[in-house]
């Protein structure tokens, strides 16, 4: 079982840039999809972008599609959101989210908070 977790958060003007970490002691961490979701007060969770185990294959929302980056680095365990061009819709509590493939995702970590000033 993996357990994500988020770091990385903060406040950011629009316009600026802000990266995410996720993290997972799980040794077959490499094996599993990572996922980005986020979730904007009074809004559903949205999904955001997902990367498969190897890092070939990636989705975007297409809300997100050109400005936001995910990546991973299995050596080290972790999975990175780069944000960039932010707007302030773009506020939301973040979460990173593993699965056995992209677009099934299991295990879900705590979030962080990306908040997004006019």
């Amino acid at each position: 079982q993996v357990q994500p977790v988020e770091s990385g958060g903060g406040l950011v003007q629009a316009g600026g840039s802000l990266g995410l970490s996720c993290a997972a002691s799980e040794r077959t961490f490499s094996t599993y999809a990572m996922g980005w979701f986020r979730q904007a007060p009074g809004k559903e969770r949205e999904f955001v972008a997902g990367i498969n185990w190897s890092g070939v294959s990636t989705q975007y929302a297409d809300s997100v599609k050109g400005r936001f980056t995910i990546s991973r680095d299995n050596a080290k365990n972790t999975v990175y959101l780069q944000m960039n061009s932010l707007k302030p819709e773009d506020t939301a509590v973040y979460y990173c989210a593993a699965g056995v493939q992209l677009g099934v995702y299991q295990y879900w970590g705590q979030g962080t908070q990306v908040t997004v000033s006019s």
